[in-house]
Order: structure tokens, then sequence, then C-alpha cells
């Protein structure tokens, strides 16, 4: 795409340049890259979870044809700027890559970056053919900022700095919360401020830095609830040898102590509850640095020296052996704390004589100098997937360059929130690129996540991107000249360059997929040393992997940076309304990749559909149910198999890996232990580890409580026992069948002949599944309550705007929208047993009441009418047809659950059961990194 060409430049003060000759490989000349697209009107609206009402509705929103309707969205309502319901509001998806790649290449041409007015023009239609194809995505602050009235801030990750002093301490808290106003996150280490046993320079003795956490937490606590772009994320880290690492280590462990106890006394401590107020530590993740000395005193058993922050002493000794173990129950009891090796890190660390690096971002995958930031763009791996699957080699190294090109300009007009983060950002011009989709690509290729063959997929790939990416900046240097504080560390960054050739050297090949990736990444290394050789690095750091929680919806990833799929059957959202459940495309493709017929395939297909995993489907060998292992599920990738892929790609990249381990609810301290143990033989940066349930303070969680509740005291009281009504042998009843986001079923409500619904069988879902057998388990709860005297209207009022998957668009012209099938279900039964007023007075109206109501007439007159036509109808003898008599039905027995979403996946399978509700939409959230990401509306709980 792009080579070195001679020629002037406007840069100033740094004389005739060479441009880039920027070349096309996307796009066509004479062809605007939108105009070889599709594009159309959508509506998007979106609804509160709670009480369905309208949170965002913009109609006439243009996009391709080709995007999901849960991308446009997403995009839409978190991108998309200007007032709603006003003229300046963005309405295109054209809108808005115009305004960010407008500010690009006009400032690529004012600070010389091309070689002439055409190749401006190239760079400018490549970016746009590339953003609007889906083939990458910059990180959220881009889109929110660039080319608006706002601070052109593009960076989501930020590293602070803490030094012993108050006034230190004090600026931190006013430099978190400036980057938490802006919808990012922040890392910091805390091991510069003197312990709690070390004295004052008055005399007394200093507060730690565990009590200053305090006020940190409480901040970035207030901030969140008032509501951003995105909800503030934090990283404290704290050295393994600060003389108060036990107090840190136990310090989210001993709070969870205390959420059981509050909860085990009435209060209400699930996740955003009234009295979660009182529990501290919670909006930060927290992580020990270890030294490779303190993991060769846990390997051999022996004693650890803690220092001084003042005199750098030895202080006390502790066990390292015990310590470690401390460190690994305390994140068995809550995810807290997390690790990184310190030793690996400062060995990648491209400038030791600018400064350590002592902290990341709150996600872990970025890791730099102090008070410095980070802009994240991550490419989708699917897009460069060909027809007869093989991977594009060229278009992947092309886009990877453009890219880089385009981050690199944006530090050039970029803001940052601090002087000192400006300085340093500027001075060594960090980049962050990385991926998504590594996991679909992955299963359609046929390859298991858990496998030599997947890791070697994933090492080559992210060995071209790093590649490719350092190459560029090698020949940026040469344009517009190397980072500033490249001199000061040339030799250390040209060391970490051969490393990175070395590891790419060593890197053996599996399968046929990866041998042209990593040939090309081999020839992409020689060139970075020969060109940096001689121009330098254009920047300090150029890969990474974080999240991509919100970009990786906008560009309708199946998965999530490194992460493998998250379950092989999805919910997706209908232009015109309403959802349907979908199996992975990934899985058809495998299956022609494992050789399997198109009848045999989609008999695989079908039994997925139902039961939502692999195991057992018709003519699939059990030794090719590995390629269809999930983060979750029936068969599930186990934590090892994590870290392993994680260390087959730390090689090839400048900065970490944002991604947790999840393990299930049944592993113990010990396992914990060997994780951590081996994520640092292996040489991670950095890693977390996840169990299932470990926390109280989220929703869905059903472990038992660790003290039994006391039990009451037994008084006697006689109270009145209602009398149940039964219904006669003979009684009339009325079948509906209805049709809920193309989910069927039909309902059957029987009546005293006197009036009155007395029994209500509800059938949905496949004769013997698990739901057709819930389904009658709730009619015979429903109907015996009916027959003890429980009022319909009671009924109506608790489930109508109940929401739930399936969802949508009915076929009843009444109902057109139904936020579940029971919602559906109980505005039926109202509009049919109910009279006008109490249904009038629940909100339940037919669509003719409904059109009374909006042409200024009286709904109650049309009711009337209704009513008098159906008693006429009745006493002409149009009867109703009998109900047998009958046993009531009982639940089959239970059979794999037909899944409908991903929410259904994670109840029914149990698996990271307390992933917390979206706060702005209430989507079940799924894991994205070390963060959370929501699928409705792209929310994140973290700087993804």
């Amino acid at each position: 795409m792009t080579e070195t060409a001679s020629g002037s430049t406007g840069r100033k003060g740094k004389g005739s340049r060479k441009g880039l000759k920027i070349k096309r490989v996307f796009t066509t000349p004479g062809t605007h890259p939108y105009d070889s697209l599709e594009w159309e009107r959508r509506d998007v609206v979106m609804t509160n979870w709670r009480d369905g009402t309208v949170n965002f509705e913009q109609r006439g929103v243009e996009f391709p044809a080709s995007w999901s309707m849960n991308a446009t969205q997403i995009v839409a309502s978190k991108y998309f700027r200007g007032a709603v319901g006003t003229p300046e509001r963005e309405w295109s998806l054209k809108q808005l890559i115009d305004r960010v790649v407008g500010v690009y290449t006009a400032t690529g041409v004012e600070h010389g970056y091309f070689a002439g007015d055409e190749d401006a023009e190239i760079f400018d239609h490549e970016l746009k053919h590339a953003l609007a194809n889906q083939l990458f995505s910059f990180n959220s602050p881009v889109w929110f900022n660039v080319g608006t009235a706002s601070a052109q801030q593009v960076s989501a990750c930020f590293i602070l700095s803490v030094d012993d002093t108050m006034e230190s301490i004090l600026d931190w808290y006013k430099e978190e919360g400036i980057i938490f106003k802006g919808g990012s996150g922040a890392g910091v280490n805390l091991s510069r401020i003197r312990s709690s046993k070390e004295l004052l320079s008055s005399g007394g003795t200093a507060s730690g830095p565990v009590s200053f956490m305090r006020g940190a937490d409480a901040s970035a606590g207030t901030i969140k609830s008032g509501g951003a772009t995105r909800r503030a994320a934090k990283m404290v880290v704290l050295d393994v040898d600060h003389p108060d690492i036990e107090e840190f280590v136990e310090t989210k462990a001993r709070e969870e102590h205390k959420i059981r106890a509050l909860r085990d006394a009435g209060f209400d401590v699930d996740l955003g509850g009234a009295d979660m107020f009182s529990v501290q530590y919670q909006n930060a993740n927290n992580s020990v640095r270890v030294s490779d000395a303190f993991m060769r005193a846990v390997d051999t058993g022996s004693e650890f020296g803690l220092t001084s922050r003042t005199t750098g002493e030895v202080v006390a000794t502790v066990d390292a052996k015990d310590l470690f173990t401390r460190m690994a129950r305390a994140a068995w009891e809550c995810a807290d704390p997390g690790i990184q090796y310190d030793g690996t890190i400062q060995d990648w660390h491209t400038n030791p004589e600018t400064g350590r690096i002592s902290a990341s971002n709150p996600c872990s995958e970025y890791l730099s100098l102090d008070d410095s930031s980070c802009n994240l763009a991550s490419i989708n791996l699917l897009k460069f997937l060909r027809e007869d699957d093989t991977f594009d080699v060229e278009g992947f190294t092309r886009l990877t360059e453009l890219v880089i090109t385009a981050m690199d300009i944006s530090i050039t007009f970029a803001d940052f929130p601090t002087e000192k983060i400006g300085e340093t950002t500027r001075s060594y011009r960090q980049l962050g690129i990385g991926y998504a989709n590594l996991g679909a690509l992955l299963m359609a290729t046929g390859h298991a996540y858990d496998s030599d063959g997947g890791r070697a997929v994933a090492a080559a790939v992210t060995s071209l991107m790093t590649g490719t990416a350092y190459r560029r900046s090698a020949e940026l240097a040469g344009v517009v000249g190397p980072y500033d504080g490249y001199k000061r560390n040339e030799q250390a960054h040209k060391r970490v360059m051969r490393k990175h050739a070395a590891a790419n050297d060593d890197l053996r090949t599996v399968t046929s997929l990866e041998e042209p990736v990593h040939a090309a990444a081999t020839r992409e290394w020689a060139e970075c040393l020969r060109v940096g050789e001689r121009n330098g690095w254009r920047n300090a750091q150029a890969s990474l992997l974080a999240p991509t929680g919100t970009i990786g919806f906008m560009m309708d990833c199946d998965t999530t940076g490194i992460e493998p799929d998250f379950s092989l059957v999805k919910f997706k959202k209908l232009v015109g309304g309403g959802s349907m459940q979908i199996v992975n495309q990934a899985i058809p493709r495998a299956l022609a990749n494992l050789g399997y017929q198109d009848e045999q395939a989609e008999a695989i297909v079908e039994y997925v559909a139902g039961n939502g995993h692999v195991v057992d489907a018709p003519s699939l060998r059990p030794e090719h149910y590995e390629v269809f292992d999930c983060a979750m599920g029936r068969r599930y990738i186990k934590p090892m198999g994590h870290v392993r892929m994680m260390a087959a790609v730390q090689p090839f990249l400048s900065g970490a890996i944002s991604k947790t381990v999840n393990v299930p609810e049944d592993a113990t301290v010990e396992d914990f232990e060997h994780i951590y143990f081996q994520g640092w033989k292996l040489g991670l940066k950095a890693l977390a580890v996840y169990r299932d349930n470990c926390k109280v303070g989220q929703p869905l969680s059903t472990g038992a409580s660790e003290k039994e509740e006391a039990e009451p005291e037994v008084r006697t009281v006689e109270v009145a026992r209602p009398v149940r009504r039964r219904l006669p042998k003979k009684r009339p009843s009325e079948t509906t069948s209805f049709s809920v986001g193309g989910a069927e079923g039909y309902i059957t409500a029987g009546s005293y002949p006197d009036d009155g619904l007395g029994e209500v069988f509800m059938k949905l879902g496949k004769q013997g599944s698990t739901l057709a057998g819930v389904m009658d388990a709730f009619s015979i709860a429903i109907s015996i309550a009916l027959q003890y005297g429980v009022p319909l209207e009671t009924y109506v009022d608790k489930f109508t705007n109940m929401r739930f998957d399936p969802a949508g668009m009915t076929d009843d012209p009444d109902i057109r929208m139904a936020q579940s099938v029971v919602d559906y279900i109980f505005r039926r039964l109202a509009l049919d047993h109910l009279p006008y007023e109490e249904r009038a007075a629940l909100g339940v109206l037919s669509a003719s009441e409904r059109q009374a109501q909006l042409a200024g007439e009286d709904p109650a007159q049309v009711a009337a009418q209704v009513e008098s036509y159906a008693q006429s109808a009745a006493t002409h003898g149009a009867e109703a047809p009998g109900t047998p008599d009958a046993p009531a039905p009982q639940a089959s027995p239970a059979e794999p659950a037909e899944v409908h979403s991903t929410a259904d996946l994670l109840a029914g399978q149990g698996f990271v059961a307390d992933a917390p509700l979206c706060v702005t939409c209430g989507t079940r959230m799924r894991p994205s990194g070390s963060c959370y990401a929501c699928e409705g509306c792209g929310s994140t709980s973290g700087c993804s």
C-alpha cells in the first residue's frame, strides 16, 4: 500500500524529507469507497429493560446493508454526535467516518506524511473503505471526540504516577477523575508511597497506600454513578516487596467477607444495590507486581525481604510460598489481586533509560512509562479469511500499514487530560494495534483453540501484525523522524526488536494455514531491522491485544480480542424489530473444512441450534469436538488452554494481553497457584483469574452462603386458609396460537361456566424439551393459583413488561410487539378475560381501542361494542370448543434446553453465572478481556 518517496514535505523545522507514496489496495480510481456498498435506512429504537420505556430513538439512520442491526444500534446511540432531533445530529455512517477520517487526512497533509496530494486522497479513500467495510476500528474515544468541538482525545488507556507526597497523592485523585469523566481508564502503581509501618518526617506513622486507595475508590464510584460515555475503570498495582503487600493482597477479599455478612443480615448488596456504598475498593482492579526473585523464592520455598520505601533497607521477611498462596486464596475468593510479572515486562521494555514500567491500564494490556497514554485500534481477522480458506496475507499486511500510519497521525493532533501525559505521549508515541475475531478464525478453519495448530496460527498472525507495524514505524521515522526519546534508548529499542525477530525465527508452523503468514512475518521482521537500523523507529510501542468490547460489536465480530468463541448459539437483532436465534456461521465452514458432507453439516447445525453444544451431534466424530469448544458451555476450554494461547502470542506484542482466565466454581486455591506460577514460567506479562460465582455482589449468584442462616423462632398462628374452587369436568375453553420473535406456541384458557378464568395451558418449544416442560409446570402453578382465588389482574400486573428472549414482533394484531413470551401471554389473557376498566388501569388495550384513543374517541365504547358482539354470539350457540377432561400436563423428563440467547446459555449452563447486567440496557454482559461488554448496547465495564 505504501512506500517511501523523495519529496519536500510540509513538516516545519525539519527541512526536506521523504513522504509516503500510497498505493491503492482496497479501492479503485474514480470510484468513491462508499459507492461500492449498498446502503439502507433503518430505525433505531432502544428500550429500557426495567419498564419497557424508550431510552434512545433515532429513525432513518443510514448504514450499509451488510451491517447487523446490533452494530447499527451501537454506533447510532454511542458514536453519532449532535442532539437527537436537531439538524446537527449525525444520521449516517458516512457522516461519522467522514468526520473522523477528515481530521486524520488533513493532519497528515499538514505534517508531511504524504509525498503528494494524490497520496493523501488515496489514504483518505483506503481508510474510509476499511472502516465502512468493518475491516478494523479505532478505539471508542476516536469516535466520541475526533472532529467535534470537544477535546480531541484519542486514547482509551492511561498510566499515572504517584510519589510519596500528599501533593502527588491529591494530584492522583484529580487526574484520575478527569480521565474518568472523559470515559477512559487509568492505572497507577502505589509502591512509592511509604508503608503504614514507616514514620513521617514529623514523627507520626504513615497511613500507607491502602489507606489512600479508599479515597480514590470513593471518587471513582461517584464519577461512575454520575454517568458518562463509559463507566470509570482503574487499576491499582503494588510491588511484592512493599511492606504493606499482605494488607493489599487481602483488601478486597476482606470486603467480600463484609458483603456476605451484610447479605446474610438482609442488606441489599447486589450489583448496584442500595447498601453497596459501604463496601470499599470495588471500583478498581488490583494487581501485585511480582519480581523474578520473588517467583524463584516461591519455587524454592525461601524467605523474601520486604523493603522500606524511604531507606531501601529490608524491614521484614516473609515466607514467599505462603505469600503466594495468600495471593491465590484472595483471588479465589474475589478475583483480586491479579498478577504482573515484572521481570518479563522490563526485559521487553524499549525505553529503560527513560524509566521503568511500573503500572498498566485497567485491563492490563497497555504497559509503558508513567504519565503516558495509548490509543488503540483493532483489526477484524475474519475479514481476511478468503473463500478458499486461505489467509489474505497481502491484504492484512497493507491494512496494518494503513492503520499504523493513521494511529501515529492521531498523536500529532490529539489532546490529553494532563500536560505530563501529553508530553510523554508525544515524546514516545505509544500505539496499540491489535485484533479481534481470532476465535472465529480458528473455528472456521477447523482449528481447536487449545491446540498446537490453533496457537501456531495465532502466533504467526500476531508476529506478522507487529513486524509490519514496526517496519512501518521505521519507515515513518524516515519521513517525519523517530520518537523524541529514541536516541536515549536506541540500543535498548534495537535489542527488543531483535528479541521479537528471534521469537519469530523460533516459531514452528503446524498447518498449511499459517505457513505463508509466518513466511511473510519473517520478511517483515528482516525489513523492520534493516530500515530501523537506518532510521530508528517512530513509535516506542506498536501492538497489544485489547478486549475490543464496543468496537468488536461495531465490527460485527463473533469473538473479541484473543478470546475463543463465547457460545455456539447467539441471538441476532432484526432490522424490522425483534430478534432471532442463530447458530454461529463459523460452524458450517468448520464442518466443511473438516470434511463433512452438506447433509451431515445440516444435521449437526440443527442439533447445535437445539442443544447449544456438539456433544452427541449426529455424524460428528468425537475427535472433532475440541474444534467447537467455547469459553463456556457443555464443553468449555480448560484454564491452561487460555494461558497457553496467551503465551503463544506474547513474544510478538509490545504490550500485553487483556484477558481473564475463567475457571469453574469448583476450582481450588491450588489451581490458582498453578495458573499464576505457569504464567511466569511461560513468559506472560500479566494474568488475571476469575472463579465463577466467587463474588456475592453480582446477579444470578446461586452459591450457598458461607454461614447457614439461623433458624427463625417458630410461632404457631392460626390463619384462614383459601379454598380451591375446582373446575367442572366439562368447561368452556379457547385456544390461541401465537408467534413471538420467531418462537411459536399456543395458549389454551379454560373458564368456569359462570365466567372467570380457571386454568391456562401454555405450550412453547419442542415436546419433551426442558423449555416445554418448564412452561407446563408454569401453567400448572398459574392454574392452581387461579382456582385458589388469585385474581388474573394480579398476574397481568406482575408479568406484563417482563423482558427476556425470545422477544420482538408477534403475529397478533392487538399486540404487535412483546417484551417476552410471558409478556405476550398475559396481555392476551387480559384482552380475552378482563373487563375494559381493569385492562385500561393496567395499560392493556386492543388495537381498535388504541386507534379510538388516538382519534380522540372513547375506547370504552369500542370495548362495549366488542363485548356486546361476543355475548350475542354466545347466545346464538357459538360455543367455545371443549377441553377434554384429562390430568394436568406434567413436565417431561429434562432434555438439553432449546437455546435462545447468550443469556439463556449462561443461565442454563451455569458458567460465569455472575456476569453483571448492563447498567444501560439490562442485557447480561459477556466477558471481554478482563472487562465485560454488553451485546445489547455496546457498553463496557472497563476501558475496552
